[in-house]
């Protein structure tokens, strides 16, 4: 059976490892996948991930991070834009989130970037989904 969203099917990959406290989690591969990933570590909400080429479509491994307690760096994720409705915001109307202390990743033109990233290029785009 095809999989009718994947990038949430990622999201909630992500939050289920996190919440069994796994070291890593796999994911089937793709390239708006690795590149929320590639966001997520820039913005230090995951160790690492890496691309783990296989005869399919590859496979997404990220490693999670946690604190010296034992906590997820990953409060909550959750996705914005769905297959059902996307939600596209121009560079003015991309807000912060939780005043800041969270991220959103946005589908930009020059590629998928973190909301003050988009800010700082003066560029809106598709939300993705938020995390703090």
């Amino acid at each position: 059976m095809a999989m009718s969203d994947p990038i949430s099917d990622m999201l909630t990959r992500i939050r289920n490892a996190g919440k069994a406290k796994f070291s890593s989690v796999d994911i089937p591969g793709g390239y708006i996948k690795t590149e929320i990933a590639k966001v997520l570590k820039e913005e230090g909400y995951i160790r690492n991930y890496k691309f783990i080429k296989d005869n399919k479509q590859g496979i997404l491994r990220v490693y999670l991070k946690y604190d010296d307690a034992n906590r997820n760096a990953i409060v909550s994720i959750e996705r914005v834009s769905k297959p059902s409705r996307r939600v596209y915001q121009k560079c003015k109307e991309i807000k912060p989130v939780l005043n800041g202390m969270g991220v959103a990743v946005i589908s930009t033109s020059k590629g998928v970037v973190s909301d003050k990233t988009a800010l700082s290029q003066n560029i809106g785009g598709e939300v993705i989904c938020r995390v703090w």
